[in-house]
């Protein structure tokens, strides 16, 4: 069988997945087509921690992921230096099975992470992880100035509050 590469394939089988810990640590090469696949000016850094445990049919990945990046600003362009340290929750599931029949969602909850054969591709979550953290309308400190200076800042509004203050 044959599996697709990701910037970041980090393969597991399934038959070692019972606690195991593992680290997914980009390397130089690899920060650098995750920038290009994910329109960022760089990645500084990604890792994650995370200890799969087997649910039945499916494997339970849980750790953390931090990740260092810089972004555009989504007015000004600027280059803007982004961290993050966030709890990272997976779950892979074999492909065509239906693992619950009833689930109840929570705000905890993670997506079905689908995988064919006898093992899953850990670094490409990972990189789908750090995807879902960026902020594409993120904005810097210039991005108001850059507004006024293109005219699309909204005028300075009266408080509408302002003449109740005065009836105290």
């Amino acid at each position: 069988m044959t599996h697709e590469l990701s910037e970041l394939s980090r393969w597991v089988a399934v038959r070692q997945c019972s606690g195991l810990a593992v680290d997914v640590i980009a390397d130089q090469a690899e920060l650098e087509r995750l920038a290009e696949r994910f329109d960022l000016v760089r990645v500084d850094s990604l890792e994650a921690s995370v200890v799969v445990h087997k649910d039945g049919p499916a494997f339970n990945a849980n750790g953390r992921i931090k990740a260092a990046y810089v972004q555009s600003c989504a007015v000004s362009g600027e280059d803007l230096p982004v961290s993050i340290d966030e709890p990272l929750a997976l779950r892979f599931v074999p492909a065509g099975e239906d693992v619950d029949e009833e689930i109840e969602l929570d705000a905890n909850a993670c997506d079905d992470i689908p995988f064919d054969g006898d093992r899953f591709d850990l670094g490409e979550a990972v990189a789908q992880s750090l995807a879902l953290s960026i902020d594409p309308f993120k904005t810097g400190p210039q991005a108001e100035q850059v507004r006024k200076k293109v005219g699309l800042s909204e005028p300075d509004k009266e408080n509408p509050f302002a003449a109740l203050k005065g009836l105290r």
